[in-house]
């Protein structure tokens, strides 16, 4: 193919070769596996160049979502806990996930029941704004729980944001 890609037919390497040299382009093979192989004539430099500006305009777009972590203990005081779900609920509205990890420590590592009853409750809060990816593990002396937020709970905050701007908007046009 050619520069604007129009086919410049079938033709030896050898001849393929000049035609890229005439035009200061350079020949890059399309296609390896075809009979014959296709190749096409272009700026390699300027098409890699392209490539990593879509690339970083593609991350630009992408909200990471990232895993935070809330750690408790399975005797954990009222108000210790309902700080700790307050963090948790924020994290999940900001659109990450959270992990809850219950840490044992002595004796209460033979009784691991005791910290399936704070992560009950935490899910419970949070039952509205997440749901269970990875249900209670154990691994080593700590419990874990991964809650991620709800997709439509994400999508109602960025629609109230949206619709608060379009208000101003029109606001300002009605102004002018």
């Amino acid at each position: 193919m050619g520069e604007k890609g129009e086919q410049l037919g079938v033709m030896p390497l050898y001849q393929a070769r000049e035609v890229a040299q005439k035009s200061s382009l350079d020949l890059v093979e399309v296609a390896r596996m075809a009979t014959p192989p296709v190749c096409r004539l272009m700026d390699y430099g300027r098409y890699k160049y392209l490539q990593t500006k879509k690339e970083r305009e593609a991350r630009k777009s992408q909200k990471q979502s990232l895993l935070r972590e809330v750690r408790l203990r399975p005797k954990i005081g009222e108000h210790d806990f309902n700080a700790k779900a307050r963090k948790a609920k924020m994290l999940l509205e900001g659109g990450d996930k959270v992990k809850v990890t219950i840490m044992f420590r002595g004796r209460e590592n033979t009784h691991p029941e005791l910290g399936l009853k704070p992560t009950d409750r935490m899910w419970e809060g949070l039952k509205e704004l997440s749901s269970v990816e990875k249900q209670p593990t154990r691994e080593g002396a700590r419990l874990h729980i991964i809650l991620t937020p709800i997709a439509s709970q994400k999508n109602k905050a960025k629609e109230e944001v949206e619709q608060e701007e379009q208000e101003e908007k029109e606001e300002q046009d009605a102004k002018t």
